[in-house]
């Protein structure tokens, strides 16, 4: 196909559209015009898709019908509708998908956190390098707990919240280099590590797990799902199957996207464990047990939702419309 020669040819039909589209009101003619020139741009748009569909026209005729769409259908649906649909499939089918994925970055991290945990402990010499007795049993016996009461509650959960929201927004986001997820999970795994292991050499492991528990079960789960998301897209152009490079990229991008959305807001609820239970003087069971059922209560939703949504066909993504593809005509 000549492209520029396809172009001279139509473009009066799609600048009428646009004219059409951009009127106030339009007449019942005008009306009937409308459609029949949208089913024709359609048209139009798969011929351009099957020669180059990662093209700028491509996407220019995407965007018309777009705008064509909404003006003779108006609102697509209910922001109620959509906010169901959202935390009933897309929500629990992107997380569902990358579940195994969230389980094998999780072992990974816990494994290299160990390991300079041990490291720390058994090693007399990197403990005097981390600092003088005096100041070490400053932060093993005062300042580690103060951290978590130090300020106000709500101000500290904020702040909590804001930080770790940014980190999994970062390892979703930029997973697409292959590097910055694993970047982050190291640096997180080696200072929760070696805090534990500073514990551990002062005979306060106890404390340690007593106060990262109750929120580290689901803030850390959530840093695990967030770069299980970003290798997922790193991935998707790594090897991306019978799919054009840009194709496959662009639809896990999207899908994956949703995890960064959902993660916000799990996040919300770890940073409120974090900063009104984990200080708490509730019981030392009952502060662990609401850390666990909190994760309990994500991987229920992730695996009962999750598997029903997948097996009706969401991925995560958006949906036709949304994502800009046409409908098909006759």
């Amino acid at each position: 196909m000549d492209v520029d020669a396809f172009v001279e040819v139509h473009r009066p039909d799609w600048q009428r559209l646009d004219a059409l589209v951009g009127r106030r009101r339009l007449s019942g003619p005008e009306s009937d015009e409308l459609l029949m020139l949208y089913q024709r741009v359609s048209t139009h748009l798969s011929m351009i898709r099957s020669v180059d569909p990662e093209s700028a026209l491509s996407g220019a005729l995407s965007m018309r019908l777009s705008r064509a769409r909404t003006r003779f259908t108006g609102a697509r649906s209910n922001f109620l509708e959509d906010l169901a649909r959202f935390f009933l499939f897309s929500l629990p089918a992107a997380f569902y998908r990358i579940r195994w994925l969230t389980v094998v970055v999780g072992v990974l991290f816990v494994g290299v956190a160990w390991l300079h945990g041990a490291w720390v402990a058994n090693s007399p010499g990197v403990i005097a390098a981390m600092g003088t007795d005096q100041e070490l049993r400053q932060y093993v016996e005062e300042d580690f707990v103060d951290y978590y009461s130090e300020n106000p509650a709500a101000s500290f959960a904020g702040a909590v919240w804001t930080n770790n929201a940014w980190i999994a927004l970062q390892a979703v986001a930029f997973g697409v280099t292959g590097i910055w997820a694993p970047f982050i999970l190291y640096q997180n795994a080696q200072g929760v590590g070696m805090a534990g292991g500073m514990m551990a050499a002062y005979d306060r492991l106890d404390v340690f797990f007593l106060y990262i528990l109750p929120h580290g079960f689901m803030e850390l789960t959530a840093i695990f799902i967030a770069a299980a998301a970003g290798l997922r897209i790193f991935w998707a152009w790594v090897a991306p199957g019978r799919r054009t490079r840009a194709a496959s990229l662009s639809e896990e991008g999207r899908s994956l996207i949703t995890v960064a959305l959902g993660l916000v807001l799990v996040l919300v609820v770890s940073g409120l464990v974090e900063g009104f239970i984990t200080p708490s003087t509730l019981p030392a069971w009952l502060r662990i047990a609401v850390g666990f059922l909190v994760l309990a209560a994500y991987w229920t939703y992730t695996l009962l939702l999750g598997s029903r949504a997948v097996k009706a066909g969401a991925t995560g993504d958006l949906d036709a419309v949304d994502r800009g593809e046409t409908v098909r005509t006759a």
